[in-house]
């Protein structure tokens, strides 16, 4: 079992930046995929960014979708059990709530429904 605990977000102007952090339970981070996705009031979940398991090491492949690449980073610190989601140049449009995901084995990482772990999800909200 993992839980997961999402922080960081907030309401910032656009241009503006965030740090989203995700801090995970269990002893197993480093063997976990983990994965960004956000939902907006009307549309549906959608992916933003994932990076893989590391095997204790730093870092992972890591995925964007094609609205956020160039803006978003992913990144992991395995020995704090954290993900986080570092999101520049924001605009209005990334307003939603952004959900932390984790899964053991994910072979598209897009796909939500490869996640069997999920966090509470955290507000982020760009104003004009």
């Amino acid at each position: 079992q993992v839980q997961l605990v999402e922080s960081g977000g907030g309401l910032v102007q656009a241009g503006g930046s965030l740090r989203l952090s995700c801090a995970a339970s269990g002893r197993t981070f480093s063997n976990y995929a983990m994965g960004w996705f956000r939902l907006a009031p009307g549309k549906e979940r959608e992916f933003v960014a994932a990076i893989s398991w590391s095997g204790g090491k730093s870092g992972g492949n890591t995925y964007y979708a094609d609205s956020v690449k160039g803006r978003f980073t992913i990144s992991r610190a395995n020995a704090k059990n954290t993900v986080y989601l570092q999101m520049n140049s924001l605009k209005p449009e990334d307003t939603a709530v952004y959900y932390c995901a984790a899964d053991r084995t994910v072979n598209f990482y897009s796909d939500y429904d490869e996640y069997d772990y999920w966090g509470q999800g955290t507000q982020v909200t760009v104003s004009s």
